[in-house]
């Protein structure tokens, strides 16, 4: 953080951040034409490993392309998002083709899964009859199940209780207020921060479980969910200690190679530096807490 009394040992020490981007939609068109620049770019920001979501059976196989092509870099899952939950219903014969992906090395979890119904763009119940076979995909696997969860709390809880074998839970792009982060962290699930932290203007959502330490770090994994959910740094509403906690460094990549209309996974150390200035801990120990629980919690080799 911009601090005088910080040593310029330490400042070197957070200056370039390794993180770990679980969740960059790098199989879409907006990338199509610069995709090596785009991961060299994370690199060059201390972005070492990137998650590459699948949310159809053409995009996870296509994660999985992606995987061999940057091996150790990018690491690809394998998911049918709630979506696109009725493709599986219209075209049964697809589930093969997607149980075969998920069964790859390279894909190290299944989903994002789960249930929207917010945007009810398939019906309710058979959202969750592909979300269940996930969920069992999940158990066979033994892979961690990462969800996507919209207004529909208490069916995703009611549909994961009666698998307890699935044990490695993460809720993607975590957006939702304390009280539901609560019943996730009970369960000993984890959340993902994305560059909504900027957004958020209530009293009871993602600022406060950092502000208060509601969130463990043991539980924490951050996520870029590019192109989408570009982190306005600039945005009227982030507290001003937050907006001189991000190094100048990772102000650069990201208002250099970011935009609205395409966030990139070199935004990830500014999320990282602002969740560090929420819960008053240093950049370092966020960085280093996030990354472990990824490559723990997904197998990533070093």
């Amino acid at each position: 953080m911009a601090d005088s009394n910080v040593s310029d040992e330490m400042k070197q020490c957070y200056e370039n951040l390794i993180v770990i981007d679980c969740g960059a939609n790098l199989t879409n068109k907006k990338y199509s034409r610069d995709l090596d620049s785009v991961v060299q770019r994370a690199q060059d920001a201390g972005v070492q490993k990137i998650m590459v979501p699948g949310t159809s059976v053409k995009s996870s196989k296509e994660a999985l392309r992606l995987s061999r092509l940057y091996p150790g870099i990018i690491y690809s899952t394998a998911g049918i998002h709630p979506h696109d939950s009725k493709s599986i219903v219209e075209e049964p014969k697809s589930w093969f083709e997607f149980e075969t992906i998920a069964q790859s090395l390279e894909c190290v979890a299944i989903g994002p899964c789960g249930l929207d119904f917010q945007r009810d763009f398939s019906e309710p119940d058979v959202q969750k009859e592909i979300f269940e076979k996930q969920i069992r995909l999940a158990a066979k696997l033994n892979k961690p199940l990462l969800i996507h969860e919209r207004s529909a709390q208490a069916d995703v809880l009611d549909m994961l209780e009666r698998f307890p074998t699935v044990q490695q839970i993460v809720i993607r792009s975590f957006m939702g207020t304390t009280e539901e982060a609560l019943k996730y962290l009970e369960r000993g699930y984890y959340l993902g921060f994305t560059g909504y932290l900027c957004k958020d203007k209530s009293d009871t959502g993602v600022r406060k479980l950092l502000e208060e330490k509601i969130l463990p770090l043991d539980r924490l994994l951050v996520e870029t969910d590019s192109p989408f959910m570009y982190p306005n740094t600039r945005a009227s509403k982030l507290p001003q200690h937050v907006k001189t906690g991000i190094t100048e460094r990772s102000l650069l990549f990201l208002h250099r190679y970011c935009t609205f209309q395409r966030n990139e996974p070199c935004s990830l150390p500014a999320i990282v530096e602002m969740i560090a200035a929420f819960m008053n801990n240093t950049p370092d120990e966020v960085a280093l807490a996030t990354a472990f629980n990824a490559l723990k919690l997904f197998g990533l080799s070093q």
